[in-house]
């Protein structure tokens, strides 16, 4: 989990939100072989202390443990670690990047009001879809977007069809013109 701050930086990022495919020769294998692997990315708005997401203490679980990160001796001392458990709606939410036990609880609520926010938003937006007989499937078999290192080099968004050959590039950041052609093609739709 991180964060990042800025100007329209979650309406940014929800472009890259989706299941992400790359295609490399693993260093792992003793017989070079490609390897596919996916990753799922989730975006969710830090939300402000002023909005309404209620929580009630009796809704959670909370437990503290050893963290396993970097940290000396406290870490392995201290149960500074906590997972927050939404017992209602199953979600988990957990912080170990602090010391602090008190820190990392706060930094844990706080991811658990944005998921909370944002599961209160898609189902609102369930109820729009029923209403205008949208449909949408979301699975893991649908990716957003291939990296491909093997056999050739290329960088494919499928929902935009954009291309790009220079991999590492992106792979260093240069997301930049899949975040635009996605915007402008939802954009579009509207």
């Amino acid at each position: 989990t991180f964060a990042v701050n800025g100007d329209y930086a979650y309406g940014y990022l929800t472009a890259e939100a989706g299941v992400h495919r790359l295609v490399r020769i693993s260093p792992f294998d003793a017989n070079k072989r490609r390897h596919t692997s996916f990753s799922s990315v989730f975006v969710y708005p830090e939300i402000e202390e002023d909005i309404e997401i209620t929580i009630n203490d009796d809704d959670l679980r909370i437990d503290t443990y050893r963290a396993s990160s970097a940290g000396g001796q406290h870490v392995n001392k201290t149960d500074s670690a906590v997972r927050i458990t939404h017992i209602h709606t199953g979600i988990v939410t957990q912080c170990q990047n602090e010391r602090s036990q008190l820190k990392n609880k706060q930094v844990a609520m706080k991811v658990l009001r944005a998921k909370l926010f944002e599961l209160q938003q898609r189902e609102h937006q369930e109820k729009l879809d029923k209403i205008t007989g949208e449909k949408k499937g979301i699975s893991w078999g649908s990716q957003i977007r291939s990296y491909i290192f093997q056999p050739y080099q290329m960088v494919k968004d499928h929902r935009t069809n954009i291309d790009i050959g220079n991999v590492q590039a992106v792979m260093d950041g240069d997301i930049d013109n899949f975040i635009e052609a996605y915007l402008m093609a939802e954009k579009g739709k509207q």
